[in-house]
């Protein structure tokens, strides 16, 4: 194996802003608004403040699962965080989400408003407040909650780890390549093997695990992130391609991953206000 021994870590890191690398501008060793700018509000309670990544089509997904199985009170405003401008970083998205990453929630339906953040914690709470997408018995609600929260964990080895070093560093390293890509096919046999004995991620009950996962690792595994499929060789993870085309085909699911969306293949929809928004574009 190759090694990389040019760098020596000073006594105190010092940051450098142009470390190099896509998406380098969006990381600071700070936290706090950058500037004054109050967050749109639309004429929904739930307000939505995202962009299409993977976590942000976790709620979006939700969202248009729960007006699939008619829950009218679950209808929202997305409007459109653009991180490479540093929105993020606004008084009024500080606000909502200290931690400055998208999504946040604002619920308008509570006095005062309840923030919502971190994407886990969104599909929990809309869960808990619509009581639907996550199972009733202790057995089934137990084993939903561990997943979700197995995705939380494991998610920032796919993105920030293997997708980074992978796809976005500006130079390609073996050692960090093969660390995440080891992490990164475990997790799609951890998966595989759960998938084998189970439908869905609770085993019969579609559930917020379920829209977790897929949005990072179904789409991982249907070749829609950091184009690495024959590099992960997915298609050797039979369960778990089953699994995520299933998912895909649901309408609820076609219609959330649009939204937000401004790059890509796939149809865009920067910002969704009503559902006749999504009727124009998904069919």
């Amino acid at each position: 194996m190759s090694t990389d021994t040019d760098y020596q870590p000073p006594k105190v890191w010092k940051w450098e802003t142009e470390n190099g690398g896509e998406w380098a501008s969006l990381n600071r060793p700070t936290a706090g608004s950058t500037h004054e700018q109050d967050l749109p509000v639309g004429q929904h309670p739930l307000q939505l403040y995202s962009l299409a990544t993977p976590n942000g089509q976790k709620v979006t997904i939700m969202l248009e699962e729960l007006l699939a199985m008619g829950i009218s009170d679950a209808e929202y405003d997305a409007f459109l965080i653009k991180i490479t401008e540093g929105d993020q970083f606004s008084s009024g998205f500080v606000a909502a989400n200290p931690n400055s990453k998208i999504p946040a929630l604002m619920d308008h339906s509570t006095t005062p408003a309840t923030p919502v953040f971190e994407s886990g914690a969104i599909l929990h709470y809309l869960a808990e407040k619509f009581d639907a997408l996550i199972p009733k018995d202790h057995l089934g609600k137990t084993q939903c909650l561990s997943w979700l929260f197995w995705q939380m964990g494991t998610a920032p080895y796919i993105g920030g780890g293997f997708g980074h070093f992978y796809a976005y560093a500006p130079s390609k390293m073996e050692y960090p390549i093969d660390r995440f890509t080891m992490e990164a096919k475990r997790q799609l046999d951890v998966l595989d093997k759960h998938l084998a004995e189970n439908t869905y991620m609770a085993g019969d009950e579609y559930s917020i695990a379920d829209i977790a996962i897929w949005s990072w690792h179904g789409n991982l595994a249907l070749g829609h992130l950091y184009n690495s499929a024959e590099f992960l060789q997915v298609d050797s993870y039979k369960n778990v391609q089953r699994w995520a085309k299933h998912i895909q085909q649901r309408p609820a699911v076609q219609r959330g991953i649009v939204v937000n969306r401004v790059w890509g293949e796939g149809e865009h929809l920067a910002e969704r206000h009503s559902a006749a928004d999504i009727d124009a574009i998904v069919k």
